[in-house]
């Protein structure tokens, strides 16, 4: 998606915050922030980190720097595949206007030769929220993939997509019930950017919405 529609788009949709998580990288991130520049809409950067055992997991943080981090870490655990853009489609990298800058080479719809729980530790390493993504799908779910949540494993909450009610995900996995839940922003294109969490925060940070998710010291989180 192009940096200035998606900004554009989120706007009139009258979101205040939203978070960039592209597959296994984070080389757009900073064009969406520079578009974002001027306006009200908080950009936290993040990446949808695709685990060996192909179970999506959101990362969310509040800088650059720790999601670069993060992406030192990815790019050392990542496997040697070219991208096929006859078969896969291309990878472009833009710049705040979403003028083309270069492609990726690398195939990013793949797995990083780290584990699920490592992934998830190494997230809060680095000070940010680990949440799996749409963990009721078949596709690169928690729970069609791994199974079970991993006990004693800590997760910041639990993303359903939203084509499926909390009570029937409770329903098929009971696990759901024990943890914070969000319904889906799984969005790959402007028409897709569909529903919104809605926070009661003081700041938007991510402190701030990990305290949303536990719902104390006035903070919640309800969706809409």
């Amino acid at each position: 998606m192009i940096p200035p529609l998606v900004v554009a788009e989120s706007i009139d949709l009258g979101l205040g915050m939203i978070a960039i998580t592209d597959h296994n990288s984070t080389a757009n991130i900073s064009s969406v922030i520079k578009a974002a520049e001027g306006t009200d809409l908080k950009i936290f950067p993040g990446m949808e980190l695709q685990t060996r055992e192909e179970v999506h997991l959101l990362c969310l943080f509040d800088t650059m720097d720790q999601v670069k981090q993060l992406q030192v870490l990815v790019d050392s655990h990542y496997p040697d595949l070219k991208n096929n853009q006859d078969f896969f489609g291309e990878q472009f990298i833009v710049d705040e206007t979403g003028d083309f800058i270069q492609r990726e080479e690398r195939l990013l719809i793949t797995s990083v030769d780290f584990s699920f729980e490592e992934s998830v530790q190494e997230v809060h390493n680095l000070g940010g929220l680990a949440i799996p993504a749409h963990v009721n799908r078949k596709a690169y779910g928690l729970f069609a993939n791994l199974g079970f949540i991993p006990e004693g494993l800590e997760l910041d909450a639990l993303e359903l997509s939203r084509h499926i009610q909390i009570a029937d995900a409770i329903t098929l996995f009971p696990q759901v019930n024990d943890y914070p839940i969000l319904i889906g922003g799984d969005a790959h294109r402007l028409e897709e950017i569909l529903g919104a969490n809605e926070f009661e925060i003081q700041h938007r940070t991510i402190s701030e919405i990990k305290l949303a998710l536990s719902g104390v010291e006035g903070r919640s989180v309800r969706i809409i």
